[in-house]
This record gives C-alpha cells, structure tokens and sequence, in this order.
C-alpha cells in the first residue's frame, strides 16, 4: 500500500499520504520532515487520535448513510449500534495495518472505549477513558512512561478533555442558540484555545526531552487538523477505494492539493523569525515540579486545583533561569562541545555523526548545527590534542582534550595538563 500510494503522489506529499495510511515515513524528505517539527504539525505524521478518529468517524458516517438508505433499517434497526460496531472494526484494523505503534494502540484503545460508552449512554470523554487507555499500554510496556512518545500523547489527551469538562469552559462553548456565524466564531476559539492549551502542556515535555520549544504550532494546527482530518485523509480513502476499479484519480488529485497546502503551511510557521526558541537542559527537579502541578489541576475540580500553578511557575522559572552550559561533555568522555566568547557551539570531533552532534547542539541550546572546533578562531588543534582558552566572568579557563587514541608523549602531555583547568579525555592518562 506503501509503494502505491507513492506511486500515486510524488514527493513529501506521497511520504505523507503513506504515513496516514500505514506510519512508514520513509519517502518524506528530510527537509519537509523538519519544517514539519518546527511549525508543531510532527504529530500529523505520527498515526495517533487525529487519524483514528478520523477513521472510525469516516466509518460511521458511511455505514449510518448506507444503511438509512433502507427505510425499514432506518426505522426498526439499532443503526448507531451498528455503525459502533463498524466503527470498532475499522480502528482496529487501522491500528493493525499501521503497526501497532503505542500512541495507535492507546488511541484504539480510547475509541473503543468510547464507542462502549456511546453503546450503554454513558459520557464518553473522560479523564477516566485517558487513565484506562494509559492502564492499557503500561500493562504491556511499561518502559513507555519514560518516553517522549506516551508522555506528549496523554499529556495533551488529559489537558483537552480537563480543560472541556470545566464548567466556565462548558458555559462558553455549549450549544447556544445563536446565528450561525457567532457559532462558527465561537467554534474557532473553542479550537484556538484548546490548541495554545496543547501548545502550554506540551511545551515543558517537549523542553525535557528536544530541548527545543515552538512558539506558532497552536495556530498552524487550526488550520492543519481540519484540513488533514476532513480533506487529506477522506480523499485519500475515497481514493483507495476507486483504485481497485481505475477511478482514484480524481480523490489523489484532491489529496494532492491538500498536502501541498498542508507543506507550505509548515514551511511558511518553520521559516518564520523566532517559530523554535532553543533552550539549554532542562532540571530534573524542575521538570517534576511541571508534571507534578499539571496533574494536579487536571485531577482536582475544586478551587484547590489552582495550587498546581504554584509548582508549574516555580518549575518554568527554574528553567528559563538554567544558565547556558559553556561546556558539554557526552558521558564517555568522547565527544565534548565548547561555547566560545561569541556565544557560538562548536564540538571537538570533525567526524562526529548527526545524532551526536544534535545532541550536543540541542543540550547546548542551540537552534542548528554546531561549528568545528578546528575551525573556530582561538581554538588549537593537531590530530591528538585540542586546547582552548574560554573567558568567562573576568577569568580564564583553559580547556584541554583528546582527540584520538593514539599515543602522546607523557612529558608533553603532563605539561600540559598541568597549565589545563579542564581536561577531558576518553582515554586512560598517565597517573602524574
């Protein structure tokens, strides 16, 4: 399905496609990719609620239409039941045919348990349906709690549903009878609020583990969800199906146009002036403190919920107030990156892999791709040897590491270390 997909649409548009319909992201250029993460629409890419919803509700639809089509069905059978059923069918052989990835399985797990509660008319959406899915996957890989992916993924789900079950929050955004326009104005704030609501929550997690914080997401989203949810994915269902009759043209056409506007959306928010603000790591402790506070207002519902902002403000001043490291040492002592007196990042190693050296960048709080420190002025460098002079705070610091593991004359390196204030080194040193 992957390849025919692609074979259908060129490009990062084709990459996409195949995404939403089997989570192989291979064909994306690693440019869109980026754009993609800066501008906030990554979790477009990555098969979770959005696109399960969109399945199961694309399903329902059609089978509650078809089946109407019959007067007596329409009449005397359980046609929602029906299409709760069908609803079910679909997101498990969505989450099956996409891999089985943890935020698909938690979002599979959250639609059948709301379809379960549509079926017995009980409310759907609830912080109990986010603690039962999370029950779910930690059963079965309870090493998710750790990563990135189960934390942003329940994050977001938790802050929407706490958020929309708040009485003022309800009383603004309810069913009012009003013009159509004022309720369409009032739907898009519904959608802007609960998009920066995202955007906040979503932020210290995204610091934690990238380093990195983007500012436009909440408003690129507005645009991007509807437009993947009700054009993208439909037409390229729609698609599919006329493929195996030779019709599909027309819905790849559509589903063509879409990603175009859903690319430039995303290189637009990426290229604008100040779209990733990058920061240095972030505390442990400081990041407790955020979470901490987070659950808090999200679990209580009286006037006690509002002591969790204490904690998140203590938490988010923490980590504005972590100074910038000037030196980063990777914890084999191979790899180091040193800021200079410009303010710029440079690393030790002139062949150092790109994992390695976004690491460094982003621990270092720096947006892009770090300089060589054989390259930097001030800096010496041979083969072996690094030295360095940082001014910092009226001082001096003299730093000195190795750059191979070859042999360096004892006496020579001695000398050295002893002028040095930081050496870092890989390797065993002689012991004076």
């Amino acid at each position: 399905m992957t390849r025919h997909i692609e074979a259908r649409l060129a490009g990062s548009a084709g990459g996409i496609a195949a995404a939403l319909a089997t989570g192989d992201t291979g064909a994306i250029d690693e440019q869109d990719a980026e754009a993609m993460r800066r501008a906030g629409l990554a979790h477009l890419l990555s098969v979770s609620g959005l696109h399960i919803t969109a399945a199961v509700g694309l399903v329902m639809w059609l089978t509650l239409r078809l089946l109407a089509l019959s007067p007596r069905l329409a009449l005397t059978g359980r046609l929602p039941l029906v299409a709760a059923a069908a609803g079910a069918v679909a997101a498990i052989g969505y989450t099956w045919l996409t891999g089985s990835q943890v935020p698909t399985i938690r979002s599979c797990v959250a639609a059948l348990m709301v379809l379960v509660a549509l079926v017995l008319g009980r409310e759907a959406l609830t912080l109990r349906l986010v603690a039962a899915g999370a029950m779910v996957v930690l059963l079965c890989w309870p090493e998710s709690v750790v990563g990135p992916s189960f934390q942003l993924s329940f994050a977001a789900v938790t802050a929407i549903i706490a958020f929309h079950e708040h009485p003022r929050v309800r009383a603004w955004f309810g069913e009012h009878e009003e013009a159509r326009w004022r309720a369409g104005l009032r739907a898009v704030a519904s959608l802007l609020l609960t998009g920066l609501l995202v955007e906040l929550t979503l932020m210290p997690i995204a610091v934690y583990h990238f380093h990195q914080a983007g500012l436009y997401g909440a408003i690129a989203n507005i645009v991007a969800i509807p437009l993947t949810t009700f054009v993208v994915m439909p037409a390229e269902a729609v698609a599919l199906l006329l493929d195996t009759i030779g019709l599909g043209a027309p819905g790849w056409w559509v589903a063509d146009r879409a990603l175009a506007i859903l690319l430039w959306i995303a290189r637009t928010v990426a290229g604008a002036p100040g779209a990733v603000t990058a920061l240095p790591v972030m505390p442990r402790a400081a990041f407790g403190a955020m979470v901490a506070g987070g659950l808090w207002l999200a679990i209580w519902r009286t006037r006690w919920r509002y002591i969790g902002l204490l904690p998140i403000v203590v938490g988010a001043i923490w980590t504005v107030a972590t100074p910038v490291p000037d030196l980063i040492v990777t914890g084999d002592g191979r790899h180091l990156a040193l800021r200079g007196d410009d303010g710029r990042v440079a690393i030790l190693r002139d062949r150092t892999g790109d994992y390695v050296s976004d690491l460094l960048a982003e621990a270092g709080g720096l947006d892009g791709t770090p300089a060589l420190l054989s390259e930097v002025e001030g800096a010496r460098c041979n083969r072996d040897l690094f030295w360095m002079e940082r001014h910092v705070d009226g001082r001096v610091w003299r730093v000195l590491a190795t750059r191979s593991l070859y042999l360096v004359p004892s006496k020579q390196l001695i000398s050295l270390c002893r002028r040095a204030d930081v050496v870092v080194s890989e390797r065993r040193l002689p012991r004076r």
